[in-house]
């Protein structure tokens, strides 16, 4: 059902992998809402084609940037500016990429460079998209900035590994910047802590099926879908959340604030 809470709006949306992503169905739930869409992607994954379908569904055009480029970042933002008319109104980051984690190298064992490359991609990547826009003066008034984010910033989850470490960095971008954007032009930063989801890359993730049905003992709601977590940042996007920013916004069933269920309990006895 849509409301068109998105009516007349204008995002880019970062990271749309596949039709399992989060990104991908954000971009799909936008476009219900009423928004014009610009994708975007590094070189690498839209060699994969599938995101062609992505922008054909939404009909949106499909800009390549790499997010550790600040060339790539300017042009896209150009590009997409062009194509609307006018600034952008809300962006998605659904970007990451654990190169330790891809490479098995366990957390204490982590090539550092290798690391360098990730809290890049996955934490930084976020600053030099707010700094671009920010330099160029390309969101609109109220705009609304939402990163995808996971609960390994606060607690430990020793399969997630590096991307631990990043993600604790992304929020922390999160909040620095969104209060310069704030008072600057009232521009909205937040991030949220999706539960564990199905996508394809979560489920790189050693012992994933395991800790996925975990946590949905661990949720009074169960565990958010992508399709659920693409509501919750539409309701971002939107101007009713006018006044949220600089903060990080679980989305999943509660595990966040639970310390046992009886679900649980009853399998630790059995």
């Amino acid at each position: 059902m849509s409301y068109n809470l998105l009516k007349g709006k204008k995002g880019i949306i970062f990271g749309a992998l596949d039709e399992k992503s989060i990104a991908w169905r954000t971009a799909l739930r936008c476009h219900e809402e009423g928004a014009q869409l610009v994708l975007s992607n590094a070189p690498v994954a839209l060699r994969m084609g599938e995101i062609n379908n992505l922008a054909e569904a939404v009909k949106a055009p499909v800009i390549g940037a790499d997010v550790t480029n600040m060339d790539d970042l300017k042009k896209l933002f150009e590009e997409s500016m062009k194509h609307f008319g006018g600034p952008i109104d809300f962006v998605l980051h659904s970007i990451g990429m654990g190169l330790n984690v891809r490479k098995g190298k366990h957390y204490v064992e982590m090539d550092y460079e290798w690391n360098k490359k990730t809290l890049d991609i996955s934490a930084m990547s976020l600053h030099r998209v707010l700094r671009t826009a920010w330099d160029m003066d390309a969101l609109s008034e109220g705009a609304s900035v939402v990163a995808l984010t996971y609960i390994a910033a606060q607690r430990v989850f020793p399969d997630y590994n590096e991307m631990a470490d990043a993600k604790a960095l992304l929020e922390s971008v999160t909040r620095s910047f969104g209060y310069h954007y704030g008072v600057r032009k009232k521009v909205r930063v937040n991030t949220v802590s999706q539960s564990p989801t199905r996508t394809t890359a979560g489920s790189g993730v050693k012992g994933f099926d395991g800790f996925i049905n975990f946590a949905e003992k661990m949720s009074p709601l169960g565990n958010a879908s992508a399709d659920e977590c693409a509501d919750y940042c539409v309701t971002l996007f939107s101007d009713l959340t006018k006044m949220v920013t600089m903060q990080n916004l679980f989305h999943d069933g509660g595990y966040s604030t639970t310390g046992v269920t009886g679900a649980v309990i009853e399998q630790m006895e059995k």
